[in-house]
């Protein structure tokens, strides 16, 4: 199923269910997986509540389609343009660097889909928020995959712990998102990209300092 995100509303000839997600991402981003219901989006999209209905089943499963969704476009978006650098430091940059770029180009007009989503359900147990950590652990575990590599590629300094690097530089890009989002810092991603290539400069031995400038 081919997903977008840019736009308040679906483009004509997508899928119905296609149609549904896209305007419920976008809408989501905005005000959050629990403002989704099955009657308003009946009526933004012109359909039948029980036309939508037949798709979907329940408010849950449409928000558990939605954020399915969201994954796909953060994975068009951020990681898959990723592996085409080398595995190690440059990937793990570049999948960094990307997570910026999805920010300021808003491919979801909310800002990052999933760290609002985050915040919505951190306390709120259930599906849903199963759904999204499940989502959250994969960009995580896929980060700590590339630093892993970089130490098998000796591309890191010997004293540097992997897990602790991650944390640090999800933590640049949250917060970025955060100062630009609530804030309107328009140098907070600049200041996030600096941050990230100081700290892989910091942490890189001579061959992953090497690796990063080819």
């Amino acid at each position: 199923m081919a997903i977008a995100a840019k736009g308040t509303r679906p483009m004509p000839g997508e899928s119905t269910r296609n149609r549904i997600v896209i305007f419920a991402m976008n809408l989501a981003s905005r005000e959050g997986l629990e403002s989704l219901s099955i009657g308003d989006l009946a009526k933004e999209l012109n359909m039948s509540k029980s036309g939508l209905f037949a798709h979907f089943g329940s408010k849950e499963e449409l928000q558990l389609a939605t954020i399915e969704a969201a994954e796909k476009v953060f994975g068009h978006a951020v990681i898959e343009p990723a592996f085409e650098s080398p595995e190690g430091l440059p990937r793990l940059r570049a999948c960094l660097e990307n997570y910026v770029r999805y920010l300021e180009d808003c491919v979801f007009p909310g800002g990052c889909f999933f760290s609002a989503a985050a915040a919505e359900y951190d306390d709120r147990p259930g599906r849903i928020r199963d759904r999204i950590a499940v989502s959250m652990r994969k960009w995580s575990e896929m980060l700590l995959e590339q630093a892993k590599a970089a130490r098998m590629q000796d591309q890191l300094k010997p004293d540097v712990d992997e897990d602790q690097l991650i944390f640090e530089l999800k933590a640049y890009t949250h917060e970025a998102n955060f100062n630009r989002r609530l804030l309107d810092d328009g140098t907070a991603l600049g200041q996030a990209l600096k941050a990230i290539q100081s700290r892989l400069d910091d942490v890189g031995s001579r061959t992953g300092r090497a690796a990063l400038r080819r």
